[in-house]
């Protein structure tokens, strides 16, 4: 990554930066992460934690996945918008919550997660698409 891309939360109290380039990028349709964006599926990229730095205080709801596995859910204190999540099936990534950053042009999501929850208006017709998490 030849420059570090940055993002942040609405109201602009947390904001990031990555250095390095994402390790993946999908869409997420679990139930949780649905009710968590308000919409059909939740677009992440999925980084190395340790190449995320933070300004700012953000808080962390602690919730199950449809796996039932571990997922925390960071999102900024003042303005409720959902920023980060991190996974016991993927330690060592923090997922980025890809409407956060200021600029998303370098990222397609390449495949479809948790599309037994889809919603049944979602047409993924040619995509690389997975029931649950991929093995």
């Amino acid at each position: 990554m030849s420059e570090p891309k940055t993002g942040g939360c609405l109201c602009g109290a947390v904001r990031y930066a990555i250095s390095a380039d994402p390790a993946m990028a999908v869409n997420c349709h679990c139930k949780n992460c649905q009710r968590q964006s308000g919409s059909a599926f939740s677009t992440i990229i999925g980084i190395p934690e340790a190449a995320l730095s933070i300004e700012g205080e953000f808080k962390t709801f602690d919730d199950k996945g449809e796996s039932g596995e571990a997922v925390l859910r960071d999102f900024c204190g003042v303005c409720g918008s959902p920023l980060f999540s991190r996974v016991a099936v993927a330690p060592g990534l923090i997922f980025v919550k890809v409407g956060t950053l200021d600029d998303t042009d370098d990222f397609n999501p390449a495949m479809h997660l948790w599309t037994r929850s889809k919603q049944h208006w979602v047409d993924l017709a040619g995509a690389t698409a997975f029931e649950t998490n991929p093995s």
